[in-house]
């Protein structure tokens, strides 16, 4: 199969059987075989009875659905999870993704060889208490992961199967997947200027604290990418640095105090001194930052997953899969 297209949803009835039709048509006129895949996060409204509508309809539309809603990141990963495609595309389900796109996203994974192509909606219908939060937290993402991408939240994506399949999506970390992949090793990460269309049906399902607990789950990947399997140097690092400091100004204190003393020379007692103090909460504050990176390394060797690597090619080696 060419193309897995997988379309996480939330009350969007009134645009699944458009949405399908659409996707049926640009596919057809390609040549391309296809399966798409609806993950009804817990919606409210008749969004899965239609699915079972267009399920009977079509032989390629196939479903999930949620007990209740979990969130974007817990549908896609889901949905990657039942992808069969050699190309795995999402797409948001309120017809603002165009599948026009599709193919010319299918072209450069198969063709030109990346990993994962993002959309770029360059041109937004979109308030600006949408835009100007968002072009905030992808500046802020490019900074922080290297990534050089306009437009890390868009939900038109591309990507080659081995990688949806290495990597877990949780949380609010959908807006940040090509940060994962990246972490995952995929480094070879393209990027597509996409038509974005004004929304047709219903209302944004995404508030303002979506930018709150996005912006926590960029510091926990950073994090975890970085020393998730030696938080050791981390907080071993800062806290030994602090120790020494601390160490080293309580000594100081101390030989200017036998220094006064030894000379006659009146002087105040070192616990009246505020920076006995400061040295004193340096010192401990390091003990505990060692002692939590000491633990956090107990914790990371006891984790089952701790060898698990992703290997992309063998030579005369047979590759045991999970």
């Amino acid at each position: 199969m060419d193309i897995s297209i997988v379309v996480p949803l939330y009350n969007e009835e009134e645009s699944l059987r458009e949405l399908t039709e659409w996707i049926g048509k640009i596919m057809s006129q390609h040549s391309l075989s296809y399966e798409v895949i609806f993950i009804d996060d817990g919606s409210k409204d008749a969004s899965w009875e239609v699915i079972g509508e267009l399920a009977r309809e079509h032989d390629f539309v196939k479903g999930i659905k949620f007990r209740r809603n979990y969130g974007k990141s817990g549908a896609l990963n889901r949905g990657f999870m039942a992808a069969a495609g050699d190309v795995v595309v999402t797409m948001d389900a309120d017809l603002q993704d165009s599948p026009e796109e599709i193919p010319e996203l299918y072209r450069m994974i198969n063709d030109d060889g990346f990993d994962l192509v993002s959309g770029w909606k360059k041109k937004r219908h979109d308030p600006l208490g949408k835009t100007l939060p968002s072009r905030f937290f992808n500046g802020t993402t490019r900074c922080m992961s290297g990534i050089k991408l306009h437009d890390f939240n868009c939900g038109l994506k591309a990507y080659r199967k081995e990688v949806v399949k290495s990597i877990e999506v949780y949380g609010e970390m959908h807006r940040y997947i090509p940060v994962i992949a990246k972490w995952a090793g995929f480094n070879n990460i393209g990027e597509k200027v996409v038509q974005h269309q004004e929304r047709k049906y219903g209302v944004t399902k995404f508030g303002m604290e979506r930018f709150v607990k996005g912006f926590l789950d960029l510091l926990s990947i950073t994090f975890i990418s970085k020393f998730g399997r030696r938080p050791m140097h981390l907080f071993g690092s800062i806290g030994t640095i602090m120790f020494i400091l601390g160490f080293l100004a309580a000594f100081w204190l101390g030989v200017q105090k036998l220094y006064h003393v030894y000379q006659g020379i009146s002087a105040t007692l070192i616990t009246d001194s505020p920076y006995f103090y400061i040295s004193l909460f340096a010192m401990i504050i390091g003990t505990q930052l060692f002692l939590t990176g000491f633990l956090a390394e107990l914790v990371s060797r006891n984790n089952p997953t701790r060898n698990r690597y992703i290997i992309e090619k063998t030579i005369g080696v047979t590759q045991e899969m999970d």
